[in-house]
């Protein structure tokens, strides 16, 4: 069994503050005031300063001296940074799962995919908040590939990456109707390629479905809207 420490009352807050950023709540450029987060949350000053550095090493906010925490936005440079790094990270991910688990073995994949669409489909009948939903559920199934390969360093690596990837694909899925079956497709083709045990077919998956979320980003960059 692993252990795992309960979350840091300044993480927690991390995670709050990076989830109103990811979903756009907390706008590009916007100054987040310390005094205002802890008077909200009922937290000291401290904990606040602490978590802002925790968001500041995950790339979402800037930390200026003199003017403080400021939202970051997403430019170009810093697309492309993320992406080339990530992709070549999940194709390890992928590897590694083929490696210690042949395809008969991973029909745990499929069911994780299967709720995957069942969250598109609820979402398409009801109209739901299907950024948030969509993404939590794709990091699902990475988080079973977590338990399968069982490698803490990868793990915490691709962790690490989360919020900043979430902020991309929430970008993408708020501004191109179709993202959400394109998601649901790559997942469905991820799992086929498991199964069947194809590395090779594995890995393009994933580089041409990483490669198609980073051209989306970088369109609506190119358009003005600020992210």
């Amino acid at each position: 069994m692993r252990f795992q420490a309960p979350e840091s009352l300044s993480e927690q807050i991390a995670q709050h503050l990076g989830q109103r950023i990811v979903t756009g709540d907390l706008a590009p450029g916007a100054r987040i005031q310390e005094l205002k987060v802890s008077g909200e949350l009922n937290v000291s000053r401290g904990s606040v300063r602490e978590a802002l550095l925790i968001l500041q090493r995950r790339h979402l906010v800037e930390i200026f001296p003199r003017r403080g925490a400021v939202v970051s936005r997403l430019s170009p440079e810093l697309v492309n940074s993320l992406y080339d790094i990530y992709i070549d990270l999940l194709c390890m991910l992928g590897r590694k799962v083929l490696e210690r688990w042949s395809g008969p073995e991973l029909t745990g994949v499929m069911g994780q995919v299967r709720e995957l669409q069942t969250v598109i489909d609820a979402l398409n009948s009801t109209g739901g908040d299907a950024a948030e939903q969509v993404i939590d559920a794709g990091f699902g199934v990475m988080r079973y590939a977590y338990d399968l390969v069982e490698n803490p360093f990868l793990e915490e690596t691709l962790e690490n990456f989360k919020p900043a990837i979430s902020r991309t694909y929430f970008v993408a899925l708020e501004n191109f109707r179709g993202e959400m079956e394109a998601t649901a497709n790559f997942f469905r083709q991820l799992a086929e390629a498991a199964t069947s045990d194809d590395a090779a077919r594995l890995e393009q998956v994933i580089r041409e479905f990483g490669e198609h979320q980073r051209h989306q980003v970088l369109s609506i960059l190119e358009t003005g809207v600020e992210a």
